[in-house]
């Protein structure tokens, strides 16, 4: 029988998000704690709304885990220019572990990938950025 591509990709997910848990066992952080870090570390200071639009995650979803990033340091929260909305900053403490926090990823990556070429690497990132682009409407709200 056929394995479905969607099953493949849900495998791998599930695969990806285990080792990533792991490597961030030592900060006290998880995969989707680390989803929202990384947002902030590459675009810089985002919405609530702009993140979860970016993540593709529930508003109350994000919202929670927003709550427990800041009640452990990692970010801070401050009024937008609507008094709604909730404007998100890496703190002093997130700047200060990112870059261990990044060799640890990568160091997860590197294991997941080990058996790909760099070119293959290149090839899936561009092949996983086009899968539901259609469909979804997705964009880089950052940068249009």
């Amino acid at each position: 029988m056929k394995k479905l591509l969607f099953h493949e990709i849900h495998q791998k997910s599930r695969l990806s998000i285990k080792e990533v848990n792991e490597a961030l066992k030592e900060f006290e952080l998880y995969s989707s704690q680390w989803s929202i870090l990384f947002c902030l570390k590459q675009f810089g200071s985002m919405t609530q709304k702009e993140i979860w639009q970016y993540m593709n995650v529930e508003a109350p979803t994000v919202t929670r885990t927003i709550v427990r990033l800041e009640e452990s340091g990692w970010i801070f929260r401050r009024e937008g220019q609507d008094k709604r909305e909730r404007i998100v900053q890496l703190s002093t403490f997130a700047e200060q572990k990112m870059p261990a926090i990044e060799n640890r990823i990568r160091q997860a990556e590197k294991r997941l990938v080990s058996g790909l070429s760099n070119e293959e690497q290149d090839q899936l990132i561009v092949l996983l950025r086009k899968i539901g682009m259609k469909s979804s409407g997705e964009k880089d709200v950052k940068n249009g």
